[in-house]
């Protein structure tokens, strides 16, 4: 593990820009940024034109190590290069922003009110390689629907079981269990969630560090105790299909919760703008979630 980079995710003031869109999620990321799917004829080309996506907003005059502690990148990402450099490189040493590797392969069909995630086959090669390319940490998803006990358990317990695979290698993994936003329960399940997270956290010995992405919850400051464990690197929300505006806004009623946005972040970006107006609008994202993230 990279100290400097620990101290850096544990201490320094900011958030986490997400641009892992993977397979699934680049059509509708290519489109809201302008780009239909008559422009690319294969997944080749769909990947080549997401990378330079993200490369312009990683090269960004923007996009600095002052607003932006982390990057989540998707693995064609990491081992894609900018100006000659693997991504997790150029992010460290070019920026300052610490690099994470998204390793989920999708969610799996709902089954007691949750998405868990699909197998991850061939894990422990990718966390090789993950290591080989200086990536820092980890990040992977499971999406809660509905209230169930019996379905949040087995999606903590199945985060927690492959965050232990990663943490033994040395890698420090983000947990996300997410919350539907639009759950009629949203805030019973994240009290189970919450109760089940503190618990499976008992049982890690000290020296495991975790990082949790969590839906920005119901009622503000609810993950403060989450926040304060030992044990805990840092808490981030991801926007959840909130509005960037309205992610902000929810995400300031919570002390030291900070973002881990996506669409949130690009939000309003297109490829036909000049850089200027490229730069001037991804600023203004960028500004308005670390003022967020800094509550």
């Amino acid at each position: 593990m990279n100290q400097k980079q620990f101290e850096r995710m544990q201490s320094d003031k900011g958030f986490i820009a997400a641009l892992d869109q993977s397979g699934g999620s680049t059509p509708k990321a290519l489109a809201a940024y302008g780009i239909s799917s008559d422009a690319y004829s294969s997944d080749e080309k769909m990947f080549d034109l997401v990378h330079e996506m993200r490369t312009r907003i990683i090269k960004s005059p923007a996009f600095t190590f002052n607003r932006i502690l982390g990057a989540i990148l998707f693995e064609r990402t990491m081992d894609s290069l900018i100006d000659d450099k693997y991504t997790a490189d150029y992010l460290w040493e070019e920026k300052g922003i610490v690099p994470f590797l998204k390793i989920d392969k999708g969610l799996a069909d709902q089954e007691d009110g949750v998405q868990l995630m699909k197998p991850v086959p061939g894990l422990d090669e990718l966390l090789s390689r993950a290591i080989e390319r200086n990536i820092f940490g980890t990040k992977m998803r499971s999406l809660i629907k509905e209230y169930n006990t019996s379905g949040i358990d087995k999606i903590v317990n199945q985060q927690f079981d492959i965050g232990k695979q990663i943490s033994d290698r040395g890698l420090v993994p983000i947990l996300e269990p997410e919350v539907d936003i639009h759950c009629p329960d949203k805030e019973n399940c994240e009290q189970v969630l919450l109760d089940m997270i503190l618990n499976k956290l008992s049982q890690l010995d000290n020296e495991t560090k975790v990082i949790f992405k969590l839906t920005i919850p119901t009622k503000p400051d609810f993950y403060t105790q989450l926040i304060n464990d030992p044990k805990v690197v840092r808490v981030v929300a991801l926007s959840g299909g909130y509005s960037r505006e309205e992610a902000n806004e929810r995400l300031a009623q919570n002390n030291q919760l900070i973002a881990s946005f996506s669409r949130a972040l690009v939000e309003g970006l297109t490829a036909k703008q000049s850089d200027e107006e490229f730069d001037s609008m991804l600023g203004s994202s960028i500004e308005s979630i670390y003022n967020a993230s800094i509550t």
